[in-house]
């Protein structure tokens, strides 16, 4: 039969178990807490170093991305800058063409509403932001097609908002490119 101070040993050990568990919890809501703290205070105080705007009401008329300027084209360091618009519910250019192993800078931004701009088999995911300009620097390994949906609800007619991104072999894109300024897969 149980003794008195067995009974009172088993609550002594209970008590110490449960303030270590209590400490251990409040340790880890404290050290998760202060991560919180840290990420928002450096985020705030470290902002992005540089912000590009692009009038969405205008985009069409002047600037970078007018119709003629949309699409690939070969910079003269040999990389290849690829503009784009997302619009309801299509991507301008639909069809983009670029190059195998090559340094890509996708600079994309949305003429209306947010919208999402993903390219499936790689790791560009981001959001094209009414009067922002996103820039995402790429290099794909291997020729072949990419699905680009747009990923973020923008609309009714969101289901529908899809766009392509063609890779193809670095002579092939430099020929491609002898022939037009800007490419496109859609012609």
């Amino acid at each position: 039969m149980a003794t008195e101070t067995d009974h009172n040993l088993g609550e002594a050990v209970a008590a110490r178990v449960e303030r270590r568990w209590a400490t251990l919890s409040i340790v880890i809501v404290g050290l998760l807490v202060g991560m919180a703290a840290y990420i928002g205070i450096h985020q705030a105080t470290m902002p992005q170093g540089r912000v590009e705007t692009a009038d969405p009401k205008t985009l069409h008329l002047s600037g970078e991305f007018i119709e003629s300027n949309l699409g690939s084209e070969i910079e003269a360091d040999g990389s290849v800058t690829v503009r784009a618009i997302g619009q309801q519910y299509s991507f301008t250019p639909q069809c983009v063409v670029v190059p195998a192993e090559t340094a890509i800078t996708f600079r994309a931004t949305s003429a209306d509403v947010v919208h999402g701009f993903l390219i499936e088999g790689t790791n560009v995911n981001t959001m094209l932001v009414p009067g922002y300009v996103t820039a995402l620097p790429v290099r794909f390994k291997a020729p072949g097609d990419h699905v680009m949906p747009c990923q973020e609800f923008c609309g009714i007619g969101h289901q529908g908002m899809w766009g392509k991104v063609k890779v193809v072999d670095k002579a092939a894109f430099r020929d491609m490119a002898a022939a037009k300024r800007r490419l496109t897969c859609v012609d």
